[in-house]
């Protein structure tokens, strides 16, 4: 385990899509590995409630910290906080659609914003099927801005037993674009 001043700052922002899971493994996955900062939007909060009926106070463990999503004046929105990276995990096509258009009227907005105009790394996670025509404009837009789009789309190569087989590729990719081990998935070895 890396020592507090040399660990990762991660943000992990949790918007109103479907797919509430992906978030909770991730945070679940990073704590003592990183310190994790968590945005919550208010549909990802009633979203985190009705898929796996947790609270936002289940983030607010030791080594987490929790923002209020109207919170403005904090240190993840600002360019001078030394973030690693920022995941938005589910990434509601909402939100990914005012990134896109520059709007920063919430602490996920700004520091979306923040990261992208400091050149750090920002990864999307998307859960929406089908995409429209102005989803993937929105995507191609951050695409072109320096953010990863790594689609919630889980693979079957590693022969999935459960869903949570299913949610642990999805997070290994994430992790993958974090630059953070992972043990969750083996490389793909075709046989």
């Amino acid at each position: 385990m890396e020592s507090e001043t040399s660990m990762k700052k991660i943000v992990i922002a949790i918007t109103g899509a479907s797919g509430a899971c992906y978030a909770k493994r991730l945070f679940d996955y990073l704590r003592g590995k990183a310190e994790v900062h968590i945005l919550i939007s208010e549909r990802g909060q009633e979203l985190l409630s009705l898929e796996l009926g947790i609270k936002k106070d289940y983030f607010q463990q030791e080594g987490a910290i929790l923002y209020k999503n109207n919170q403005m004046n904090v240190s993840v929105a600002s360019g001078s906080f030394p973030g690693s990276a920022m995941v938005i995990v589910p990434a509601s096509m909402g939100t990914v659609g005012r990134i896109a258009a520059g709007i920063s009227s919430t602490l996920i907005e700004r520091t979306a914003d923040v990261f992208l105009k400091e050149k750090s790394k920002l990864v999307i996670v998307p859960r929406e099927t089908p995409f429209n025509a102005i989803h993937l404009k929105n995507l191609l837009t951050l695409d072109q801005a320096g953010a990863v789009i790594l689609p919630a789309s889980p693979g079957f190569y590693h022969d999935p037993k459960s869903i949570d087989d299913l949610i642990d590729f999805v997070v290994a990719r994430i992790l993958k674009h974090l630059e953070i081990d992972q043990e969750l998935l083996p490389p793909y070895s075709p046989q």
